[in-house]
């Protein structure tokens, strides 16, 4: 689609309210760890060559630079429809330098066809990206450690939280990336201190408050959620699916400083 209505006058105009209405949200979740946690950035739904060009992930990431996150977490649909469109998030990634590493977990919108999920991730790894599918890293803030985990797509892949959670040592606090935000429910069991999660593009179009298009069964469409001790922050993500534009709802990149 946007291919043939990227060109043409309305879908330049589109372009560029796309590209003004984004904005980055500062969000403080307030976890009952106790622990001092990283600084994150979040970035989800940039679906790359559909109106999210090269450039406009460039100056994305020259925006999120400044913030210095320590820690950077892609939430998946970050291709349209074709694998090569991952071309597009290289200089953005060249550079987003957290000294805390790179991370990213597949969505629905990665498995563009059968058997390719693989090369998607190895693409990632190529470019410094560590893809957690359905496994965890230990990363270290200070003298306290952090348990970074991901799944697989709930929709197009097989997302397994206990293997992601497999070598979290006792007490220590997880946070869990997973591109379709239901799975919170089986989070918030197991003990997930913090999951980030897009998908949803906030409704990406809402009318008085009601997005006709929902993509999740639990009610999870933007912002934070509280299950007991567990917190899911829901990102409106960067880029569109399908329709050029936005009613009601501003992309974003969120800004994580867990307190």
């Amino acid at each position: 689609m946007s291919a043939a209505f990227f060109p043409s006058p309305i879908g330049r105009w589109l372009h560029y309210r796309l590209r003004t209405s984004l904005e980055v949200s500062v969000v403080r979740p307030e976890l009952v760890d106790g622990a001092r946690w990283p600084s994150i950035a979040f970035l989800s739904d940039v679906h790359a060559g559909h109106y999210m060009t090269e450039g406009d992930l460039s100056a994305l990431a020259r925006l999120l630079a400044p913030l210095a996150p320590d820690l950077v977490c892609l939430g998946g649909d970050l291709i349209h429809t074709r694998l090569e469109e991952l071309r597009h998030l290289e200089r953005a990634l060249a550079v987003l330098k957290p000294p805390l590493g790179v991370f990213a977990v597949p969505g629905n919108h990665d498995y563009v066809a059968p058997g390719e999920i693989d090369a998607w991730s190895a693409a990632l790894e190529k470019l410094g990206v560590r893809v957690l599918r359905n496994r965890g890293q230990r990363v270290w803030h200070g003298a306290a450690s952090l348990w970074v985990c991901g799944v697989d797509d709930l929709t197009e892949g097989r997302p397994d939280l206990a293997a992601a959670l497999s070598g979290r040592r006792s007490g220590e606090p997880a946070l869990l990336l997973s591109h379709h935000p239901d799975l919170f429910e089986g989070a918030s069991r197991m003990g997930v201190d913090l999951q980030l999660s897009g998908h949803t593009h906030g409704g990406q179009i809402r009318l008085l408050g009601w997005a006709p298009f929902r993509h999740s069964r639990r009610g999870f469409v933007q912002g934070l959620y509280e299950r007991e001790r567990s917190r899911l922050y829901v990102s409106r993500g960067a880029g569109v699916s399908f329709l050029p534009l936005r009613v009601g709802t501003r992309s974003e990149v969120a800004l994580l400083r867990p307190h």
